[in-house]
């Protein structure tokens, strides 16, 4: 028990140390990368001195994971108070309802569309480095994760496009308030595009209602905003106990045994950010602007692992700092925490089937195999929050639709969290790269907020 304690102890210390950061006022990127930096070194620290998976280990991280996953859950809460009243405050503020289709439709043909290159990148790294399922060892845990995939491949295999769409639909608001649907992210954001269009037609019809109504929403904004800034204002210590347990847990010998399929992911994953980077050019977007004001929020996702969770701090980044329009930043992180995903729904599935094929008696360069894969690869990723999955259930439905043995997907499980943290990131930049084009697209662009340095978080606070 003694050792436990005095790593928290040091875990305490960090703390104090990013604290001290805050209070000097530094700017948000510094603390994020302090901490990154911090947890980095405190849990490679743990793996060297008592090894992955000791009690010592073990004990310290179940205490560390009360920081980590604490603020990870409160981010969670307020994703749908934040995605409501900002979308019926953009709605309202703009006035105009004939947008919102130029908007969403924007935006999702973006995701959509750098899925479907995602995917062709998947599958020129995988013939780039060779990869095939062939050389990989089942073990225990891979044959027990292939197992309960086909398990629960049978249980959506019922589930066609068009139940996937319609599960995209409010049926109960208060329900996909408290997120009780994978779909129930989109679903707030439907309701509350309805409420929003009310909203601009009582205004029309009756001004002083409207104008009441306009003043509600302003103080909601107001107060789930200052909350917002509550919770983003840790974001420091959970990078560093995110970070903690994710080195302190990584098995070194897993990932040198698949190194190669680590090293091609990766390498797709840098190629993606680069089709994103020149599509910001391409649109008049300074690149290393855009990436300099984004990296905090990439590198959250990198640690969390979750594209949901990072939508506050999504919202806030593209409005606060990259100056993209309230509508198209609610949208884009909305739309691309649950569809058009370009590294979970869109590279991995790809680079899993290609990996996948030869053993089937495929060739995977063959032309047609890879256009029917690029097609089920984007269609799929447009309805994987029907069914609630992310990469594993993206490469479900992609295997299952080219008759591939499903089972085999279980063969990467020990390497999985590491891939996935590239993965997450690469999904957020998709989504900030989709608000940021449709916003300059519709003209809702500030190019004054966009221009600035960036400032210290404090001062954020208080703008």
């Amino acid at each position: 028990m003694l050792y436990p304690i005095i790593n928290l102890a040091v875990f305490a210390l960090l703390i104090a140390l990013l604290f001290k950061l805050q209070k000097a006022k530094k700017t948000l990127s510094t603390q994020v990368f302090t901490g990154l930096g911090l947890g980095v070194a405190f849990g490679a620290a743990l793996q060297f001195i008592y090894g992955v998976g000791s009690a010592e280990t073990n004990e310290t991280l179940e205490y560390v994971n009360i920081v980590g996953y604490g603020y990870v859950s409160l981010l969670k809460m307020i994703i749908m108070p934040l995605i409501l009243v900002s979308i019926i405050g953009a709605i309202i503020k703009v006035k105009d309802t004939g947008s919102l289709g130029k908007m969403s439709g924007g935006i999702i043909g973006i995701l959509l569309a750098t899925t479907a290159v995602s995917a062709l990148i998947g599958v020129f790294v995988s013939n780039l480095f060779g990869l095939s399922a062939d050389g990989i060892v089942q073990g225990a845990r891979e044959m027990a994760r292939g197992a309960a995939l086909e398990t629960r491949l049978d249980g959506l295999a019922s589930v066609s496009f068009a139940d996937m769409i319609t599960s995209f639909f409010p049926g109960n608001p208060f329900a996909d308030l408290a997120g009780s649907r994978p779909t129930s992210t989109i679903a707030v954001v439907i309701f509350a595009a309805f409420v929003g269009v009310a909203g601009v037609t009582v205004a029309r019809k009756e001004p002083e209602l409207g104008a009441s109504f306009e003043r509600f929403v302003d103080v909601a904004q107001s107060i789930v905003r200052t909350l917002v800034r509550m919770v983003l204002s840790l974001t420091p210590y959970g990078i560093l106990a995110l970070m903690t347990k994710v080195v302190a847990g990584s098995n070194v010998d897993d990932i040198l045994t698949l190194l190669n399929f680590v090293v091609a992911s990766y390498v797709g994953l840098a190629l993606i950010l680069v089709m994103h980077l020149c599509l910001l050019a391409f649109n008049g977007i300074s690149p290393l602007r855009y990436f300099k004001k984004v990296l905090p929020v990439l590198l959250f996702a990198f640690t969390s692992r979750s594209s949901a969770g990072t939508i506050p701090l999504n919202i806030d980044t593209q409005v606060k700092r990259l100056g993209n329009g309230e509508g198209e930043s609610n949208f884009s992180a909305s739309f691309g925490a649950t569809m058009g995903q370009n590294g979970c729904a869109g590279l991995y599935p790809a680079m899993l089937a290609v990996m996948i094929a030869p053993t089937v008696g495929i060739n995977p360069l063959d032309p047609s195999f890879i256009i029917s894969l690029i097609a089920i690869v984007t269609i799929s990723s447009f309805g994987i929050a029907g069914i609630g999955g992310g990469a594993t259930f993206a490469a479900l439905i992609v295997l299952s639709a080219l008759d591939m043995p499903v089972a085999l997907a279980g063969l990467l499980i020990s390497i999985e969290p590491l891939i996935d943290m590239g993965r997450t990131a690469v999904n957020v930049n998709g989504a900030m790269t989709a608000g940021s084009i449709t916003s300059k697209w519709l003209g809702h662009t500030d190019s004054k907020v966009f221009g600035q340095d960036e400032v210290p978080e404090a001062e954020l606070r208080n703008s």
